[in-house]
């Protein structure tokens, strides 16, 4: 269906009955059109958030009633207005998500009126999982890793090992969950998707800006660490390895897209050596003969930032 259905009118007048302009808008947002939420409908609700006489229940409670509509349309851009909301509306409204018992519930969504339904659907359901992590994530740390503040004086830098080590673990579940999007260029046929997946990426830039913080942090405190704090850096590490080669392969396909490439970072890759040389010191640590950690190393890595930033050589837009 190409323009508004009668049903859409009728729930968009209901709403303006009750003389809810929120939930109208919500319901303006999420027609069956197939196109992105239209800007202004977008720009409404954002302004909405930074109302102190606004019902941001409601609004949330909307949006999660659109998203158990049957149409694949429908369902996909109440999750894409729900994410620009998080992102460009005021706090609140993702601390209310994060309060929930209950988010999304799209795992067994299927939309199977046609072929291009079906395939949306995967998206969706996709889609759906991250928007709950992105919750899910602010509930265990009571912020946004996409909204703090980055750089040297930044949260994930300047964050308490103890609390650092809680805080990545949940940081790397929700970079998970968003590349596991899996999207392709072919599949980047539609205004709704196309708006979900561009929306992905400024997240994705924001939270490898504070992955990177972190463990930049995290290489400056190993080798004052205790081994079991140690320990879970070093698989931290790891893992941080496996995802930049994800996260590298997600950002060329918004170049191929026709992304400004001065608006996609430009992310290499870290040297074995910080690898090796903090196996080495966890060897040490554990007692294992012909491994000792020099303290040339233990004094580069753990006092010098701008080396580590070099080493791990990661450049991109911290904004």
């Amino acid at each position: 269906m190409s323009g508004q259905t009668l049903t859409d009118r009728i729930a968009a007048a209901q709403y303006q009955l009750t003389g809810s302009e929120v939930a109208r808008a919500v319901c303006k947002a999420t027609t069956h059109e197939v196109m992105a939420p239209k800007k202004k409908h977008l720009d409404y609700l954002i302004s909405a958030t930074n109302e102190t006489n606004v019902n941001i229940p409601q609004m949330a409670d909307t949006l999660f009633e659109r998203s158990t509509n049957a149409s694949w349309v429908v369902v996909f851009k109440a999750l894409t207005t729900t994410h620009h909301i998080s992102i460009y509306g005021n706090e609140r409204f993702i601390q209310y998500l994060a309060s929930r018992t209950s988010l999304f519930n799209l795992s067994n969504f299927i939309d199977k009126t046609g072929s291009h339904g079906y395939d949306m659907s995967t998206f969706i359901r996709r889609y759906a999982r991250y928007l709950n992590e992105k919750a899910y994530a602010y509930r265990a740390m009571a912020f946004d890793f996409t909204r703090v503040k980055k750089g040297a004086e930044g949260v994930m830098r300047t964050m308490a090992p103890d609390k650092l080590l809680k805080a990545m673990p949940a940081l790397q579940t929700q970079v998970d969950t968003l590349l596991e999007f899996d999207v392709h260029p072919k599949d980047l046929n539609n205004g709704i998707i196309n708006a979900a997946f561009l929306l992905l990426f400024k997240d994705l830039i924001k939270l490898f800006a504070s992955y990177n913080d972190g463990i930049i942090n995290l290489l400056e405190k190993y080798f004052k660490m205790k081994k079991s704090e140690c320990k879970d850096s070093l698989d931290i590490y790891k893992k941080f390895l496996t995802r930049v080669t994800k996260i590298a392969e997600f950002m060329k396909i918004a170049e191929q897209i026709g992304v400004d490439k001065n608006d996609i970072p430009d992310i290499s890759y870290a040297p074995t050596s910080i690898l090796e040389s903090l196996e080495t010191h966890m060897n040490s640590l554990e007692g294992k003969k012909g491994y000792e950690t020099p303290e040339l190393i233990k004094c580069q890595i753990g006092s010098n930032s701008e080396l580590v930033n070099q080493m791990l050589h990661a450049r991109f837009n911290r904004e």
